[in-house]
């Protein structure tokens, strides 16, 4: 089985959440995506410090897809520096880490 990664990534708003969400699970780069409303960031940015609302993106996807999910985030993401983290899943239930492998590596079903 290909390892599975969990790839963390902020969004200023929900709605940017869920378009971004959705798109990454129909192009089959993620497997599912987990949406946590109600976050707080605060970081240094050009200088100043901010704080700032945000949606944290639990994207889970296999390694192997990685480089892909990471280019189409840049395309869509409206930050100029998205935060895109990928850690690589350790353990997990095998069912449920082979299902993660297949929605993402598996070619997309014909549906005709």
């Amino acid at each position: 089985m290909d390892s599975i990664l969990l790839v963390y990534c902020t969004v200023p708003d929900l709605n940017t959440a869920r378009s971004l969400a959705r798109t990454l699970v129909e192009e089959r780069l993620a497997a599912c995506v987990n949406l946590v409303p109600g976050l707080t960031s605060f970081y240094r940015w050009q200088g100043t410090v901010q704080e700032d609302a945000e949606t944290l993106l639990l994207i889970k996807t296999a390694a192997a897809r990685h480089r892909a999910l990471q280019e189409r985030l840049r395309a869509l993401h409206p930050y100029e520096l998205p935060e895109i983290i990928a850690v690589p899943v350790s353990a997990g239930l095998p069912a449920y880490l082979e299902w993660v492998a297949t929605e993402t590596l598996s070619p997309p079903e014909d549906p005709t």
